[in-house]
């Protein structure tokens, strides 16, 4: 938008500049033109009535007397040439290649005519003409410092609307919206709280949900489970020992089901994401890896940046130490660890690479699979990173095969929107749990 209003202001711009500066240039050309013609036969006038008068007092004139009506000042007469009536002719002032000529006979007879260089009138409308596209020009600076500052006033505000529309989405809080002055704007962003306050009650509901169910179903579980035990404990009976073990197995695998099911519900519905620096998690990585990679006889770098994304800070920096503890035991080389932006969107992308052999082809489209591993690992690592790294609206992908290279997706935020306003950072990160 902001592009769009420039680019519509400069055009308008032009345009004004183009219908309103050719034609007043070209009316400054033919205004010092016609002015210089009035000068020119004033002055031819003027001369003709001075001589007539010596003429007419007897009173020889020579060349020396026409030097004075001749200047070398641009715009001047810088030519005069004079007949007398008995025929003597008598000029003064050097003779131009190219001039404009006046004439006049006075009542004694006498012929004035007198020149002026057409350069010297050409420069003379040269300077207007540059006068008024100086003017032109001035106007269009002045016009783009104004489009520039109403563009800011327009877009600013949008900025922060689709920075708060992204907290909402994370399912945040009810972000706190500011009313920037303009009415179309202003009603949007009434309307996003509006629908904040609406998505806040659901949210509130399914996660009242989620808790109830987790409540009434583990009761009966936990009965069940002490009972099947006691009915274990008492019997006396080799297979109905047996068969309440086996029960027990099922109970306990149910438990464990149900515990999956509303930790992805809570994860799904966003409860965890917030905006996070992401140096925060970097300098965690890099203070937890040092020694282990040093140990190891191999570097780690990691790079800095100032970019915040929107993230749950224990899940992402679970998901950097996964792909470290990679990297670390199945590549080789220095481990780099850099931050990009990507897109129009301002997407972040975090890339763990190393100078190792890379992954094997045949394991590269299944990756991430579960128990899909090119060691001695459990193949769940990636799986679980890229669950929540996809949990926070992101992406985990393989950007380069050999040497192995992971690739982070992040949602991030503008520089030009002031954190501190629109949203709250996190004010502290998690410690991340070593289990994978």
């Amino acid at each position: 938008m902001r592009r769009r209003v420039l680019q519509a202001t400069i055009s308008a711009l032009a345009v004004a500049v183009v219908l309103l500066g050719i034609p007043l240039g070209i009316f400054a050309a033919q205004f010092v033109r016609e002015d210089a013609l009035r000068d020119l036969d004033l002055r031819t006038a003027t001369a003709g009535r001075a001589l007539d008068v010596r003429y007419r007092a007897g009173e020889t004139i020579t060349e020396d007397n026409l030097a004075s009506y001749v200047s070398s000042a641009p715009g001047a007469g810088s030519y005069i040439q004079v007949q007398l009536p008995d025929g003597t002719e008598l000029t003064a002032g050097a003779q131009p290649s190219s001039a404009f000529s006046d004439s006049t006979v006075t009542e004694s007879g006498i012929v004035v005519v007198m020149s002026v260089s057409t350069w010297d009138v050409f420069w003379q409308a040269a300077r207007y003409v540059a006068v008024v596209f100086g003017a032109g020009l001035a106007a269009v600076l002045v016009g783009i410092s104004i489009a520039i500052w109403q563009a800011n006033r327009l877009t600013a505000p949008l900025v922060y609307l689709a920075a708060s529309a992204e907290q909402l989405g994370s399912g945040q809080v009810r972000p706190r919206i500011e009313r920037s002055g303009i009415e179309e704007i202003d009603q949007v962003a009434e309307e996003l709280s509006r629908s904040a306050d609406r998505m806040a009650a659901r949210l509130a509901a399914e996660r009242q949900f989620a808790a109830d169910a987790s409540h009434q179903l583990r009761t009966p579980l936990t009965a069940l489970t002490m009972r099947l035990e006691e009915i274990s404990v008492t019997t006396t009976q080799a297979e109905v020992r047996e068969e309440a073990d086996k029960s027990l197995e099922q109970v306990e695998r149910l438990v464990g089901v149900v515990d999956d099911l509303l930790g992805r519900s809570r994860r799904a519905l966003g409860s965890g994401t917030q905006l996070v620096v992401l140096q925060e998690i970097l300098d965690q990585q890099r203070e937890e890896w040092a020694q282990a990679f040093a140990g190891a006889g191999r570097s780690l770098v990691i790079n800095d940046t100032d970019a915040t994304v929107f993230a749950t800070p224990g899940g992402l920096a679970q998901v950097l130490a996964t792909l470290i503890e990679n990297s670390l035991h199945h590549g080789g080389g220095t481990t780099t660890i850099a931050t990009r932006e990507s897109g129009a969107n301002h997407a972040i992308v975090i890339e763990v690479s190393d100078q190792g052999e890379g992954i094997p082809e045949d394991l590269a489209p299944r990756i991430f699979e579960r128990a899909v591993t090119s060691g001695k690992g459990t193949g769940l690592g990636l799986a679980l990173a890229r669950d929540l790294v996809t949990a926070d609206g992101g992406r985990l992908e393989l950007a380069h095969r050999a040497p192995a290279a992971f690739a982070v997706f992040l949602q991030g935020v503008p520089q030009m929107v002031d954190l501190d306003t629109v949203v709250p950072h996190s004010s502290s990160l998690p410690q991340r749990r070593r289990g994978r």
